[in-house]
Protein backbone atom coordinates (compact mmCIF):
# COMPACT_ATOMS: atom_id res chain seq x y z
CA UNK A 1 0.00 0.00 0.00
CA UNK A 2 2.96 2.20 0.55
CA UNK A 3 4.20 1.47 -2.86
CA UNK A 4 0.64 2.43 -4.50
CA UNK A 5 0.95 5.88 -2.37
CA UNK A 6 4.37 6.75 -3.46
CA UNK A 7 3.73 5.69 -7.31
CA UNK A 8 0.42 7.90 -6.90
CA UNK A 9 2.68 11.10 -5.72
CA UNK A 10 4.88 10.60 -8.71
CA UNK A 11 2.03 9.92 -10.81
CA UNK A 12 0.55 12.99 -9.55
CA UNK A 13 3.87 15.47 -9.91
CA UNK A 14 4.19 14.40 -13.27
CA UNK A 15 0.41 15.68 -14.08
CA UNK A 16 0.17 18.70 -12.10
CA UNK A 17 3.69 20.07 -13.87
CA UNK A 18 1.69 21.23 -17.13
CA UNK A 19 1.45 24.15 -18.99
CA UNK A 20 -0.96 27.35 -18.19
CA UNK A 21 -1.24 27.02 -21.99
CA UNK A 22 -2.91 23.56 -21.80
CA UNK A 23 -5.42 24.77 -19.82
CA UNK A 24 -8.59 26.63 -20.77
CA UNK A 25 -8.35 30.01 -21.44
CA UNK A 26 -11.14 31.17 -18.93
CA UNK A 27 -8.93 29.36 -16.23
CA UNK A 28 -5.51 31.16 -16.67
CA UNK A 29 -5.53 34.72 -14.82
CA UNK A 30 -2.87 37.72 -14.53
CA UNK A 31 -3.79 40.21 -11.70
CA UNK A 32 -7.21 40.07 -11.31
CA UNK A 33 -8.41 43.50 -9.41
CA UNK A 34 -10.57 44.31 -6.38
CA UNK A 35 -13.08 41.01 -6.40
CA UNK A 36 -10.77 39.00 -7.92
CA UNK A 37 -11.26 36.18 -4.63
CA UNK A 38 -15.30 36.58 -4.71
CA UNK A 39 -15.32 35.72 -8.29
CA UNK A 40 -12.62 33.27 -8.60
CA UNK A 41 -13.74 30.85 -5.14
CA UNK A 42 -17.63 31.56 -6.93
CA UNK A 43 -16.12 29.64 -10.56
CA UNK A 44 -14.20 27.33 -8.44
CA UNK A 45 -17.32 26.52 -6.61
CA UNK A 46 -19.34 25.70 -9.49
CA UNK A 47 -16.18 23.61 -11.13
CA UNK A 48 -17.31 20.67 -12.94
CA UNK A 49 -14.44 19.59 -14.95
CA UNK A 50 -13.80 16.37 -12.77
CA UNK A 51 -17.16 15.42 -12.31
CA UNK A 52 -17.25 12.32 -14.45
CA UNK A 53 -14.04 10.63 -12.48
CA UNK A 54 -15.54 12.06 -8.98
CA UNK A 55 -17.66 8.66 -7.06
CA UNK A 56 -19.84 11.12 -4.98
CA UNK A 57 -20.28 13.76 -7.59
CA UNK A 58 -18.12 17.33 -7.27
CA UNK A 59 -18.33 18.96 -4.03
CA UNK A 60 -15.44 21.83 -3.67
CA UNK A 61 -14.37 22.50 -0.13
CA UNK A 62 -11.71 25.05 0.86
CA UNK A 63 -11.60 28.41 2.58
CA UNK A 64 -10.31 32.04 1.63
CA UNK A 65 -10.71 35.61 2.62
CA UNK A 66 -8.57 38.71 1.07
CA UNK A 67 -7.23 38.73 4.86
CA UNK A 68 -6.03 35.70 5.68
CA UNK A 69 -2.22 35.36 7.16
CA UNK A 70 -1.97 31.39 6.86
CA UNK A 71 -2.83 29.24 4.69
CA UNK A 72 -3.17 25.18 4.88
CA UNK A 73 -2.94 22.89 1.78
CA UNK A 74 -3.36 19.51 2.92
CA UNK A 75 -4.50 16.99 0.14
CA UNK A 76 -8.21 16.44 -1.24
CA UNK A 77 -11.35 16.15 1.23
CA UNK A 78 -12.08 13.16 2.57
CA UNK A 79 -15.59 11.53 2.59
CA UNK A 80 -16.92 13.25 6.01
CA UNK A 81 -15.55 16.45 4.49
CA UNK A 82 -17.53 15.94 1.25
CA UNK A 83 -20.62 15.26 3.52
CA UNK A 84 -20.07 18.54 5.73
CA UNK A 85 -18.80 20.91 3.43
CA UNK A 86 -16.20 21.43 6.18
CA UNK A 87 -12.54 21.26 5.47
CA UNK A 88 -10.62 19.30 7.98
CA UNK A 89 -14.00 17.84 9.99
CA UNK A 90 -12.33 14.43 10.52
CA UNK A 91 -9.85 13.11 12.69
CA UNK A 92 -7.23 14.04 11.09
CA UNK A 93 -8.30 17.29 11.42
CA UNK A 94 -8.76 17.09 15.38
CA UNK A 95 -4.61 15.92 14.94
CA UNK A 96 -3.80 18.73 12.82
CA UNK A 97 -5.76 20.71 15.14
CA UNK A 98 -3.63 19.13 18.38
CA UNK A 99 -0.28 19.49 16.37
CA UNK A 100 -1.39 23.57 16.26
CA UNK A 101 -2.80 23.68 19.69
CA UNK A 102 -6.08 25.54 18.69
CA UNK A 103 -9.80 24.92 18.97
CA UNK A 104 -12.31 24.80 16.43
CA UNK A 105 -13.11 28.35 16.69
CA UNK A 106 -9.30 30.00 16.16
CA UNK A 107 -8.99 27.15 13.29
CA UNK A 108 -12.21 28.10 11.14
CA UNK A 109 -11.71 31.96 11.64
CA UNK A 110 -11.65 32.44 7.52
CA UNK A 111 -10.83 35.98 7.92
CA UNK A 112 -7.15 34.90 9.42
CA UNK A 113 -6.95 31.12 7.93
CA UNK A 114 -7.70 30.30 4.09
CA UNK A 115 -7.86 26.45 4.00
CA UNK A 116 -7.11 25.18 0.10
CA UNK A 117 -6.40 21.54 -0.62
CA UNK A 118 -4.38 20.66 -3.63
CA UNK A 119 -7.71 18.70 -5.10
CA UNK A 120 -11.35 20.70 -4.05
CA UNK A 121 -13.00 18.29 -4.40
CA UNK A 122 -13.12 13.86 -3.08
CA UNK A 123 -11.25 12.40 -5.74
CA UNK A 124 -12.41 8.49 -4.59
CA UNK A 125 -10.13 5.79 -3.30
CA UNK A 126 -7.39 3.40 -5.43
CA UNK A 127 -8.31 -0.03 -6.40
CA UNK A 128 -5.38 -1.47 -4.16
CA UNK A 129 -7.00 0.34 -1.28
CA UNK A 130 -5.96 4.28 0.31
CA UNK A 131 -7.01 7.52 -0.69
CA UNK A 132 -6.97 8.19 -4.77
CA UNK A 133 -4.69 10.86 -5.38
CA UNK A 134 -6.04 14.77 -5.79
CA UNK A 135 -7.65 15.16 -9.18
CA UNK A 136 -4.75 16.21 -11.44
CA UNK A 137 -6.76 19.39 -13.43
CA UNK A 138 -7.53 20.52 -10.12
CA UNK A 139 -4.23 22.47 -8.50
CA UNK A 140 -3.35 24.06 -12.12
CA UNK A 141 -7.27 25.55 -12.95
CA UNK A 142 -7.92 26.72 -9.27
CA UNK A 143 -5.04 26.79 -6.63
CA UNK A 144 -3.10 29.72 -7.97
CA UNK A 145 -5.73 32.26 -9.10
CA UNK A 146 -7.00 31.27 -5.23
CA UNK A 147 -3.49 32.28 -3.62
CA UNK A 148 -3.07 35.29 -5.85
CA UNK A 149 -5.98 36.78 -5.03
CA UNK A 150 -5.06 36.44 -1.27
CA UNK A 151 -2.10 39.04 -0.76
CA UNK A 152 -1.66 38.79 2.95
CA UNK A 153 -0.46 35.29 3.64
CA UNK A 154 2.25 35.30 4.97
CA UNK A 155 2.91 31.25 5.84
CA UNK A 156 1.95 28.18 3.57
CA UNK A 157 1.41 24.73 5.84
CA UNK A 158 2.30 22.55 3.25
CA UNK A 159 0.54 19.01 4.68
CA UNK A 160 1.26 15.88 2.94
CA UNK A 161 3.56 14.88 0.25
CA UNK A 162 1.31 15.82 -2.41
CA UNK A 163 1.44 19.55 -0.91
CA UNK A 164 5.15 20.15 -0.90
CA UNK A 165 5.76 18.19 -4.21
CA UNK A 166 3.43 20.74 -5.46
CA UNK A 167 5.16 23.70 -3.94
CA UNK A 168 8.86 22.56 -3.11
CA UNK A 169 9.43 19.55 -5.93
CA UNK A 170 10.77 16.20 -5.20
CA UNK A 171 12.12 15.29 -2.53
CA UNK A 172 11.13 12.86 1.27
CA UNK A 173 8.46 14.25 3.44
CA UNK A 174 10.59 13.02 6.40
CA UNK A 175 13.38 14.38 5.64
CA UNK A 176 11.48 17.81 4.50
CA UNK A 177 10.03 18.12 8.07
CA UNK A 178 13.19 17.59 9.86
CA UNK A 179 14.97 20.25 7.97
CA UNK A 180 11.80 22.42 7.89
CA UNK A 181 13.97 25.78 8.94
CA UNK A 182 15.15 25.45 5.41
CA UNK A 183 11.99 26.43 3.77
CA UNK A 184 10.51 28.94 6.45
CA UNK A 185 9.65 31.98 6.69
CA UNK A 186 7.29 30.99 3.45
CA UNK A 187 6.41 27.32 4.35
CA UNK A 188 6.43 24.87 6.72
CA UNK A 189 6.27 21.10 5.34
CA UNK A 190 4.20 18.83 7.57
CA UNK A 191 3.51 14.93 7.60
CA UNK A 192 -0.12 14.33 6.86
CA UNK A 193 -2.06 14.22 10.29
CA UNK A 194 -4.13 10.53 9.23
CA UNK A 195 -4.04 7.80 12.09
CA UNK A 196 -1.21 6.13 10.86
CA UNK A 197 1.28 9.29 11.54
CA UNK A 198 1.26 8.26 14.98
CA UNK A 199 3.56 5.64 14.66
CA UNK A 200 5.81 7.95 12.37
CA UNK A 201 5.85 10.64 15.29
CA UNK A 202 6.58 7.30 17.96
CA UNK A 203 9.49 6.95 15.67
CA UNK A 204 10.89 10.60 15.08
CA UNK A 205 10.73 12.14 18.75
CA UNK A 206 12.02 15.09 16.90
CA UNK A 207 8.98 15.87 15.71
CA UNK A 208 6.96 16.57 19.29
CA UNK A 209 10.41 17.94 20.63
CA UNK A 210 11.30 20.40 17.69
CA UNK A 211 8.90 20.66 14.82
CA UNK A 212 5.80 21.28 16.83
CA UNK A 213 6.65 24.04 19.36
CA UNK A 214 8.42 25.61 16.14
CA UNK A 215 4.86 25.12 13.91
CA UNK A 216 3.29 26.85 16.91
CA UNK A 217 5.41 29.77 16.93
CA UNK A 218 5.61 30.43 13.28
CA UNK A 219 1.88 30.17 13.33
CA UNK A 220 1.64 32.37 16.09
CA UNK A 221 3.45 35.05 14.26
CA UNK A 222 1.99 34.67 10.66
CA UNK A 223 -1.39 35.75 12.74
CA UNK A 224 0.08 38.01 14.98
CA UNK A 225 -1.76 41.77 14.28
CA UNK A 226 0.57 43.98 12.98
CA UNK A 227 1.33 47.31 15.38
CA UNK A 228 0.24 49.64 13.08
CA UNK A 229 -2.27 48.38 10.02
CA UNK A 230 -1.36 50.05 6.57
CA UNK A 231 -3.53 53.10 6.02
CA UNK A 232 -7.09 51.83 4.13
CA UNK A 233 -6.45 48.28 4.80
CA UNK A 234 -9.44 46.26 6.81
CA UNK A 235 -8.81 45.46 10.05
CA UNK A 236 -9.85 41.47 10.66
CA UNK A 237 -10.86 40.40 14.11
CA UNK A 238 -11.59 36.84 15.36
CA UNK A 239 -8.88 35.09 16.14
CA UNK A 240 -6.86 35.51 19.68
CA UNK A 241 -6.38 32.05 20.47
CA UNK A 242 -3.18 31.06 18.20
CA UNK A 243 -0.83 30.41 20.85
CA UNK A 244 -3.61 28.67 23.23
CA UNK A 245 -2.15 25.77 25.27
CA UNK A 246 -6.02 24.22 24.79
CA UNK A 247 -6.02 20.56 24.84
CA UNK A 248 -6.33 18.96 20.91
CA UNK A 249 -9.94 17.87 20.43
CA UNK A 250 -10.04 14.41 20.21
Amino acid sequence: MRSNRRTAARQYQTVTNLSAKALPAAARCCGLPGDALARVAAEARACRVCEAHLPLGPRPVFRASPTARLLIVGQAPGTKVHETGIPWNDPSGDRLRGWLQMDKDAFYDESRIAIVPMGLCYPGRLPQGGDAPPRRECAPLWRERLVAAMPEIRLTLLVGTYAQVHALGPGAMTGRVRAFRDHLPRFFPLPHPSWRTGAWERKHAWFGTEVLPALRAAVQEALREPAYPAVGRRKSTGLTRAGSQESPEQ
